[in-house]
């Protein structure tokens, strides 16, 4: 069977509350391999909320979907403070990546108290922006950035991220809205440990499956590089 954009393999996924510092539940679901334990976990954080962003934006439901399966991977996803989804609204309203900081120290805390293994972060967009500001926790294996704008994070965020020291990649669309390659890789530099990538004919939300593709691949690279390539065909 190919592996298409609705295609969903087997896992067992939970539902799940985080309870954050500041007194709010958030919603969220886990997704774990069906017959054995995870090897790493990623904690993902979505885009914008305000612009449509939600715990199943696409390419972090078809990572739910599908890594657990096909690499071993725990993928926990929720809707930070005032957001929707099928799965229910979390308490609180959007602040603008503040008050996120409790979001993302309460997702941490989960996985930590649950005893997921090898915690990486993955942020989108807006989620890059909580990333680099508040998960600098030594849970953190690594962060993996999809469309950084590095708007409402700042030098002054990079340079705690390289002296955080853990590993830092960066995805970065060619045809992006807010930051392409080259500018992206200027960005970055300040940051030693830094990789940046980026993608030919991409655009900032990653529509279609060949980039999904790309974007899964290179998570499954760090994170478990034992299941990379990712198959395309079960």
């Amino acid at each position: 069977m190919e592996i298409r954009a609705a295609t969903v393999l087997p896992a067992r996924r939970e539902p799940i509350e985080l309870h954050t510092g500041d007194g709010l539940t958030l919603v969220g679901e886990l997704a774990l391999p069906l017959d054995r334990p995870p090897v790493a976990t990623l904690v993902t954080l979505h885009p914008l909320p305000t612009h449509g962003g939600f715990m199943d934006s696409h390419v972090y439901k078809k990572a739910a979907n599908r890594l657990p399966a096909l690499a071993d991977l725990a993928v926990l996803r929720f809707n930070t403070r005032g957001t929707s989804s099928e799965r229910g609204t979390s308490e609180g309203a959007f602040d603008g990546g503040e008050g996120e900081r409790f979001d993302v120290a309460a997702a941490l805390e989960y996985a930590d108290y649950h005893d997921l293994p090898r915690v990486w972060v993955v942020g989108w967009s807006f989620g890059t922006e909580l990333a680099l500001k508040w998960a600098h926790d030594p849970l953190v294996e690594g962060a993996i950035l999809l469309s950084p704008p590095l708007h409402r994070a700042t030098d002054d965020d990079l340079d705690a991220w390289a002296r955080f020291g853990r590993p830092l990649v960066a995805l970065v669309p060619e045809f992006d809205d807010y930051l392409r390659p080259d500018e992206a890789r200027a960005r970055f530099a300040r940051v030693p440990q830094a990789e940046v990538i980026g993608v030919e004919g991409a655009k900032h939300l990653w529509v279609g499956e060949p980039y999904v593709r790309i974007v899964l691949n290179e998570i499954v690279k760090r994170v478990n590089p034992t299941a990379h390539p990712l198959p395309t065909h079960v």
